[in-house]
């Protein structure tokens, strides 16, 4: 028998003759699917039909329908779960909020999923909203939510499910910073997502529960240190940092699974481009003895269910004249992927910075100051509809001007570069700036050189000077970790819509050239 991804611990039990292990389960899972319910291109927005047709679109709930329906053909045993943030990125969530989700999911049958930080951006009543409607458990372990009267007798940390004649426990955990990166309300108390997670293992193991699964929306990153720091948890399912994981790829950010001691991580991208698909032999005392499987992508070579495709067409008639208008034409693709955009100066973090500063240089605004996490999605060459806006701008953030100090927006970028090995969205992108930033140098010491534009040149940033700057009402409210903004002088929150800014920008530099121009340098 080949045995892969052995723990040392199961290895010496195989190879010291112990009984092999008698429970097999398939654990089919998602995460980040952000509203994709249609097919996307290889950048991660909308496809059109003609292209599907042709072969050239990912994903969409119709193809995930027939490829959860096959892989449940190929195992006797399996559940399905999701990882988080279904909600929020294309029209659709504008439009059906979380409705279309909850029938999609439903159809599929879904065993449970946890809470990512954008099911909290339309706060608390959103969210009861779909839990009302799905059939299956919403989990979130790492959080107080007693003093939310929508979600303190809903919202369960963890749960036990009947799978194939065994007890499987499911924790679920959100980002510690859900409260920076979305709009839980002022009830909700989010904890350390270690010690969270040892208690539920705890109280399951008391239970009797010696299967345990955590439906993690954390990162692949905390996802390894919640792995190590804990004892019981046998696989974690990912979300949030959008990781690939994958043996056969040379594009994956690690092995699928990543085993961290006993524990097996998964994670399948996002967009619904992939379904994950592990397989894990549990031995008599629930521990891992096998893991192995593969995401598998969701290419033109998997079926669209034709029921499912009709309604999601149906759904997508009211949408329509939005979205299909062309507002604009792009000399070439504009890079808004999330590994760029969230780790130095990309086009997309151009384009968008500058149509903000230029919307309101005529004020006397000299600094624009963008987060990387709001850009959702890549644009291709030739025609721009509002739609693909749309799909990188899904937000509805308004424009904020305000006034800060230079020593304000210098700490405003270390913020941004705090959590750079994380991939986080709060990276800046920026413009009428310049600054270096050094990865290696402890987080809160890592810019240097900021320079802001003077002219037709540039400046040393003055700590004690006044600047008038902009940015999207979410960043200026605190979000993604920008609380220094929130007490900045002369506030004004209720510009236009950063969609329709961007779009307007994209018209009038028609055809636009994407660009960089060396204005964030990393040592």
């Amino acid at each position: 028998m080949s045995v892969r991804f052995l723990s040392s611990v199961a290895a010496l039990a195989l190879s010291s003759g112990a009984a092999m292990a008698d429970y097999s389960l398939t654990i089919l899972h998602t995460n980040d699917f952000h509203a994709r319910f249609e097919p996307i291109s290889k950048y991660d927005s909308g496809c059109s039909s003609e292209d599907n047709t042709e072969g050239k679109c990912f994903g969409g709930s119709a193809r995930l329908v027939t490829a959860i329906e096959e892989a449940r053909a190929r195992s006797n045993n399996s559940i399905l779960v999701d990882g988080g943030d279904q909600f929020q990125g294309t029209l659709f969530y504008t439009y059906y909020k979380g409705k279309l989700a909850a029938e999609m999911m439903n159809k599929m049958g879904y065993t449970a999923m946890t809470v990512g930080n954008h099911e909290f951006d339309d706060g608390p009543e959103v969210l009861r909203g779909f839990m009302d409607a799905v059939n299956f458990p919403v989990l979130m372990s790492n959080a107080d939510v007693s003093g939310e009267p929508l979600l303190a007798d809903v919202l369960m940390k963890s749960t036990v499910i009947e799978q194939g004649g065994e007890k499987i426990g499911l924790i679920g955990l959100t980002p510690h910073d859900t409260d920076e990166l979305a709009s839980p309300g002022p009830n909700i108390i989010f904890t350390d997502p270690s010690d969270a997670v040892q208690g539920e293992v705890d109280k399951l193991t008391a239970e009797g529960v010696n299967k345990i699964i955590v439906l993690s929306h954390s990162g692949y990153n905390v996802d390894k240190t919640v792995a190590a720091n804990t004892t019981g948890v046998d696989v974690i399912v990912g979300g949030h940092s959008n990781t690939y994981l994958s043996n056969t790829s040379d594009r994956a950010e690690g092995p699928y699974p990543t085993m961290v001691g006993d524990t097996a991580i998964v994670s399948a991208y996002a967009y619904g481009k992939f379904l994950g698909e592990l397989n894990v032999t549990f031995d008599d005392d629930g521990k891992v003895v096998e893991a192995a499987g593969e995401p598998i992508i969701m290419d033109a070579a998997v079926s669209e269910d034709e029921g499912t495709k009709a309604r999601i067409a149906e759904a997508a008639a009211p949408l329509d004249e939005i979205r299909n208008k062309v507002v604009a034409e792009t000399a070439e693709a504009i890079d808004g992927d999330k590994n760029a955009c969230r780790s130095g100066e990309c086009t997309m973090g151009n384009l968008v910075a500058d149509a903000m500063l230029d919307r309101v240089a005529d004020q006397g605004v000299t600094i624009a100051i963008a987060n990387g996490g709001g850009l959702r999605a890549s644009i291709d060459a030739g025609e721009v509809t509002m739609g693909e806006v749309l799909t990188v701008l899904p937000f509805q953030n308004t424009l904020s001007t305000f006034e800060t100090t230079g020593a304000v927006i210098v700490e405003a970028l270390e913020n941004g570069v705090s959590q750079y090995e994380d991939v986080a969205g709060r990276f800046p992108q920026v413009a009428g700036l310049k600054f270096t930033f050094d990865p290696a140098a402890e987080a809160g010491s890592r810019i240097s050189d900021v320079m802001v534009k003077d002219g037709e040149g540039y400046v040393a940033i003055d700590p004690a000077k006044t600047y008038l700057a902009v940015t999207n009402n979410y960043v200026r409210n605190g979000g993604d970790g920008y609380a220094m903004f929130k007490g900045a002088s002369n506030a004004y929150d209720f510009g236009p819509d950063l969609a329709d800014v961007t779009a307007e920008y994209l018209a009038a530099n028609a055809p636009y050239t994407p660009y960089t121009d060396g204005r964030i340098t990393k040592k």
